[in-house]
């Protein structure tokens, strides 16, 4: 079997390769670099630049000591936050224990969400339309 014939039988079927064999494409130019790609798709693609999800200081140039000064303020400023808090009432147990109720709803909310689910799939309905069966609120 030539190239042209391995080729064929490759991307015969819409372009779409079904199987390498082992060691195709190994050789040098057995296969053009575009045959290698992906085929392309009638999809729009989006053409505009990466947008890294870090975000860069303001000032980045900003000297080891005005950096601590100013995080010694921000330090300051949560101190002074916490006393308000604790001078209002507030604990720090308290807190936690509301975090741990909050966690133990989310994840009751979680299994009940999934069990909507399994119920919506079996009765061949939505879940929106279950919500309205069962008297449950979308925003709860």
């Amino acid at each position: 079997m030539n190239t042209e014939q391995s080729d064929e039988t490759l991307y015969s079927h819409g372009d779409c390769p079904a199987s390498t064999p082992e060691g195709y494409g190994s050789k040098k130019g057995s296969l053009k670099s575009s045959l290698l790609r992906t085929p392309s798709s009638k999809i729009n693609r989006v053409h505009s630049s990466f947008k890294s999800p870090l975000q860069v200081t303001k000032n980045a140039n900003v000297s080891p000591a005005e950096e601590i000064a100013e995080l010694e303020k921000r330090r300051d400023q949560l101190d002074s936050e916490i006393a308000q808090l604790e001078a209002e009432g507030c604990r720090v147990g308290e807190l936690e224990h509301h975090i741990d109720m909050l966690h133990e709803y989310n994840d009751i909310k979680d299994i009940g969400q999934s069990l909507l689910g399994r119920i919506a799939t079996l009765r061949g309905a939505t879940t929106r339309d279950l919500y309205s069966h069962f008297d449950l609120e979308l925003e709860d």
